[in-house]
């Protein structure tokens, strides 16, 4: 089973800057990052090796969400190569989400 990828400050450029990416903004205290959790889960072993699955936990990561505007959680953007190609914000049916890294592939 994959695992999501944990993205900091460190590793964010390197993680994102290619290929296809998914990245969930969420918090701990977040009821509805919760519920999308599993989908997050799942979708990182769906879509192994053919796009990166990541989290930014925004309490720790604070530079990031403001980096990218990020005002609610869950914030969720579909990146390619680096750029942001997507933005939904709020829980998300799987496939909703899976469908916006599909195309992107």
């Amino acid at each position: 089973m994959a695992n999501y990828i944990e993205l900091t400050t460190e590793n964010f450029e390197s993680t994102v800057g290619e290929g296809v990416s998914l990245v969930d903004f969420w918090a701990p205290w977040c009821g509805p990052c919760r519920m999308l959790s599993p989908v997050i889960d799942e979708l990182a072993t769906d879509f192994e090796g053919k796009a990166n699955i990541c989290k930014v936990n925004t309490d720790e990561q604070q530079d990031l969400a403001v980096k990218f505007g990020v005002r609610s959680v869950p914030t969720i953007l579909i990146m390619k190569n680096g750029e942001i190609v997507d933005q939904v914000i709020g829980a998300q049916p799987k496939q909703a989400l899976a469908d916006k890294i599909s195309a992107q592939l």
